[in-house]
């Protein structure tokens, strides 16, 4: 028997549109950080649903995350977005 594990095992591939596709940001929380998420997030998924925003501060309350689900229409669409965030220097990280 062989107990082989495969080095480069293939990411699992994303069938596009993907409804309900989730985003976190991370970043130095503020009052208008959660409106500032949306407004760029808005340029690339116009259709966000705002039902599906929330907002945790942690628990200093530096940071905040704001989650929230697109319909990811593309990879493009996700690197563009993830680009648009991570370029406005308020955000930390997209998961």
């Amino acid at each position: 028997m062989s107990n082989k594990v495969e080095s480069n095992p293939e990411a699992p591939k994303i069938e596009f549109p993907c409804a309900d596709y989730p985003i976190k940001v991370l970043g130095r929380g503020g009052d208008d950080f959660k409106g500032f998420v949306i407004e760029i997030v808005q340029i690339y998924a116009p259709d966000l649903d705002l039902k599906t925003v929330s907002v945790q501060d942690s628990k200093k309350g530096t940071f905040q995350s704001v989650r929230f689900s697109i319909t990811a229409t593309g990879e493009d669409q996700l690197r563009a977005l993830h680009k648009a965030l991570m370029d406005s220097g308020r955000v930390t990280m997209v998961i």
